[in-house]
């Protein structure tokens, strides 16, 4: 069976709006409100910080390159899912599809709903209700929304993409309507940075700009994607450099490069000290957005990767059912199940006793919870390098490619190859390095899917349970 063929119903339903609001809504998070200070105070000053950003966008580029020739020829739902597939074998995707399930892309959706829940507590004055519930509430609204169809879907995801980039065009705005601060920008001496401070800059920098990748999950969907799929990629990781790149210039302009460094909410800040602290409350309700975007936009294509993982293996079989409105709902449901379980167990008092419970059960100390700053951020942490693995490997996959499948026909072909991949690959390295001495042995819990999934891939290969993807 080949990609032609296995086209889902909805393809072509996503115009390059569609595809680019996707992108754009996933990537700006929360991650531009909070990451800047963390960032500035990493660099030698304001220009050194400037930098970062830049070259956090141009690297996301040159990995967007990479997957515009990926996605277009291989052009089947489940982005890496379908690469890694093809380059290494049918158990390194059903690794990928199991693990994006099970923790990164649940762990991801159950992040953002807790910045949603949090921010809803501020602005509603919800005290007495917990945050879990505002986050759970978040999730189960997005499923309900995306269950009537694809169109709705994409609507509300466009509206909620507009609606958060015309905040930080406010901000900017805002910015500009005030001169520089009468405050020193010269860095101090304990803001000076190594080469330790630059390259943790820099992970904070990439966080930013994660989630571009997740365009290439719908790209079987995007209308004469062979066109569209690399102008929604380029142009969306473009336009979100230069609108990260204003915001952060903006931050500098009012608040200075040391009153950055200090901050902690630094939109808030500016809009405090332009518009007064009143206007300072909305930035509250444009995190909301945010997070709501980025939600949706994962929920989204995150579905369409469980749908093909049910597709090709019989123990997943289930998650490949697709209703009357063009939704893959089992996979969407099934998403959306495991997503509220995580906030529950990992973002309540009673579900870290559960978990520390049940890790007792065979001899394993608890979950070092609150260093890592809470259940989710433990999460991630643990969870990262796993991330940066199947990224690194998703980079090799398309030289891999290129040496075994060269014959096939390529729409659009990485420039300066291989330099282009292997940047990319570098870079992804580079950070699967990082993120590793960061959580240390708490990455071995990330292990934990992984297992998990061998086990169930040999089990179902036993029983010949596999499709071959690769054909």
């Amino acid at each position: 069976m080949n990609d032609t063929e296995q086209m889902p119903p909805t393809a072509g339903r996503l115009s390059p709006f569609d595809a680019g609001s996707l992108i754009i809504g996933i990537v700006v998070g929360t991650a531009i409100f909070k990451a800047p200070p963390f960032v500035f105070s990493n660099v030698p000053g304001p220009v050194s910080g400037l930098l970062v950003w830049l070259a956090g966008g141009v690297l996301s580029l040159i990995g967007a390159l990479c997957y515009c020739e990926l996605a277009t020829t291989y052009p089947r739902l489940g982005g890496e899912y379908v690469y890694l597939t093809r380059a290494y074998g049918s158990w390194l995707g059903f690794l990928f599809g199991w693990t994006q399930l099970t923790a990164i892309l649940t762990g991801s959706v159950g992040t953002m709903a807790f910045v949603f829940g949090d921010y809803a507590q501020h602005v509603a004055g919800l005290t007495g209700v917990p945050v879990a519930a505002s986050a759970v509430f978040s999730v189960v609204l997005l499923t309900a929304v995306n269950l009537r169809g694809i169109v709705f879907g994409k609507l509300v995801q466009n509206i909620l993409t507009v609606a958060k980039v015309a905040g930080l065009v406010a901000i900017l705005l805002a910015a500009m309507a005030v001169g520089l601060p009468e405050e020193t920008t010269t860095p101090s001496e304990s803001n000076a940075s190594g080469a330790i401070s630059l390259g943790l800059a820099f992970v904070f920098v990439l966080y930013a700009y994660g989630g571009w990748s997740d365009a290439a999950f719908v790209a079987a969907e995007v209308r004469d994607l062979n066109r569209n799929v690399p102008r929604a990629l380029l142009i969306g990781v473009g336009s979100i450099t230069l609108l990260y790149l204003a915001v952060n210039g903006a931050y500098l302009l009012v608040l200075g490069y040391e009153g950055l460094c200090n901050s902690g909410a630094p939109a808030a800040d500016v809009l405090e000290r332009v518009l007064g602290t009143t206007a300072a409350s909305a930035v509250s309700v444009l995190v909301m957005i945010s997070a709501l975007g980025a939600i949706n936009g994962m929920m989204f294509s995150g579905s369409r990767v469980f749908a093909t993982l049910g597709e090709d293996h019989r123990c997943m079989g289930w998650m490949g059912t697709w209703n009357d409105r063009d939704v893959p709902v089992t996979a969407f449901l099934s998403l959306s199940a495991l997503s509220v379980a995580l906030i529950l167990a990992v973002g309540t008092q009673a579900g870290r006793n559960l978990v520390d419970g049940l890790l007792g059960i065979v001899n394993i100390a608890p979950m070092p919870w609150e260093q890592y700053g809470g259940g989710f951020d433990t999460l991630v942490t643990a969870m990262a390098p796993v991330f940066w693995a199947f990224f690194l490997l998703s980079g090799l996959s398309l030289i891999v490619l290129r040496w075994r499948d060269g014959e096939r026909p390529r729409p659009f072909r990485v420039p300066l190859y291989p330099v282009t991949p292997i940047v990319f690959c570098l870079t992804s390295g580079y950070m699967l390095y990082s993120s590793l001495m960061y959580a240390r042995q708490l990455a071995l819990f990330g292990l934990v899917p992984v297992l998990v999934g061998l086990v169930l891939y040999a089990g179902q290969s036993f029983s010949g349970g596999v499709r071959d993807g690769r054909k």
